[in-house]
């Protein structure tokens, strides 16, 4: 009697993880109880962090500067220390911040009035107009080269990622505009789903990639632009690993298996994205790190959408929304929350494969320790703990995203002849 394909994988897998939990059960439960108390700095980690380039895949500072201080520096001087923000110049160079991808982030709200570029455009000029008020602490890199001039010169390298497809409005045109005005990757989707590639958190439409979404990823590849599978359902990053010629990124995503969040990469992902050579960077958000605070977030998207359903109206949904959400208040965890991602990361993928992207202004909840940006050194400090190496710390701090980078401008070179 024949015995069902699917059912013998299921069966082999939950025999793997036994035994996995068998072998190393017991010592991961030591060295948890020996890391969960406050991560103390050493000098060692002092010293080690100023010889890192520190690279954080996403920062949503330009769209928190426009929500709170109407996209004004003269509102909110970030050369001055900004509390109401998690950045400010002060606290980058505390964090030792080398490169920065700034998030050109608008809502996927903005469909609707069909104004999605335009208000994408606004952010990216906002970057712009950052980088040139503050030209002794940033400079727009546009490549790995740029990034290693840059941070050798003392200033903080910028480049800047769209986040959200819904950005181009179904323009490849629109795509190579981006790209031309310093946008070096594209999130493919952020919270709803579109036309053309699932998300994580909506209904599937395409079951992963469209033959326009294929057409996307390809058109990224020629411009050397990284493909962002931040946000996307896994069928969606199986598409793209299949589809991409280059290297891709999570710009700001952490390990599924370890808090069970859709907006979190699967493991079966993570085996796939080690073979493409792509990277990890591990998001910060208490709601997509602590595994308690992670099934509320889950419940969060469908209230959301429920509240959207029955309040049309703006101001009757943020008054409903605002109720549920003082009544979940959620769980912050710790520092080391966020380094069980990496550490989940680096087994599954290898450490060639991991980064950092906190997604500091882009979120309400913060694990302690890791609260705004002058706290990377904590994380050096935290893997230095967990008996990382010194090379094996820089790696994850910046230089697999560099290798990254570096493959992407080189495929792109390769595929460039070919186009139109």
């Amino acid at each position: 009697m024949g015995i069902n394909l699917r059912l013998f994988k299921q069966i082999n897998r939950g025999l793997l993880s036994a035994l996995t939990f068998l072998c190393f059960g017991q010592t991961f439960l030591v060295a948890e109880q020996q890391v969960r108390k406050p991560v103390i700095l050493t000098d060692r980690a002092r010293k080690l962090h100023q010889q890192c380039l520190v690279i954080d895949g996403h920062n949503d500072l330009p769209w928190a500067l426009r929500e709170k201080a109407a996209s004004s520096f003269k509102q909110a001087d970030i050369a001055e220390p900004q509390p109401q923000f998690h950045t400010d110049i002060p606290r980058l160079k505390q964090g030792n911040v080398g490169a920065q991808f700034w998030s050109a982030y608008v809502p996927s709200e903005t469909r609707k009035e069909r104004r999605s570029a335009h208000y994408t455009l606004e952010q990216i000029d906002l970057i712009h107009r950052m980088i040139k008020r503050y030209p002794e602490t940033f400079e727009m890199a546009a490549t790995a080269d740029d990034i290693e001039r840059i941070h050798q010169s003392g200033k903080i390298a910028s480049m800047i990622g769209v986040e959200g497809g819904h950005s181009i409005e179904n323009s490849l045109s629109l795509l190579r505009v981006f790209y031309g005005l310093g946008v070096r990757y594209m999130t493919l989707t952020h919270s709803d789903s579109l036309d053309w590639a699932d998300s994580a958190t909506d209904t599937a439409i395409s079951d992963g990639l469209s033959p326009f979404g294929e057409e996307v990823v390809r058109t990224m590849n020629q411009l050397g632009m990284l493909v962002d599978i931040s946000h996307v359902s896994p069928a969606t990053m199986d598409d793209v690993l299949r589809v991409s010629k280059a290297p891709i990124i999570a710009s700001h995503s952490s390990a599924r298996a370890i808090a069970d969040h859709p907006r979190n990469v699967p493991d079966e992902i993570l085996v796939k994205l080690k073979e493409n050579g792509g990277v990890v960077m591990v998001n910060y958000f208490s709601g997509f790190v602590v595994p308690e605070s992670a099934k509320q977030m889950t419940e969060m998207f469908n209230v959301r959408r429920e509240l959207k359903q029955k309040y049309p109206n703006e101001t009757d949904y943020n008054r409903e929304y605002n109720r549920w959400k003082s009544s979940h208040k959620m769980k912050p965890g710790t520092i080391h929350d966020v380094v069980d991602h990496i550490d989940h990361i680096v087994k599954i993928a290898g450490v060639d494969h991991i980064g950092i992207g906190s997604d500091f202004d882009g979120v309400s909840t913060l694990p302690a320790q890791l609260e705004d940006v002058s706290t990377y050194p904590l994380v050096t400090q935290a893997l230095l703990d967990r008996g990382y190496t010194e090379q094996q710390i820089k790696q994850i701090m910046g230089q697999n995203l560099m290798r990254v980078l570096r493959k992407a401008e080189q495929v792109a070179k390769q595929l460039q002849p070919t186009t139109d």
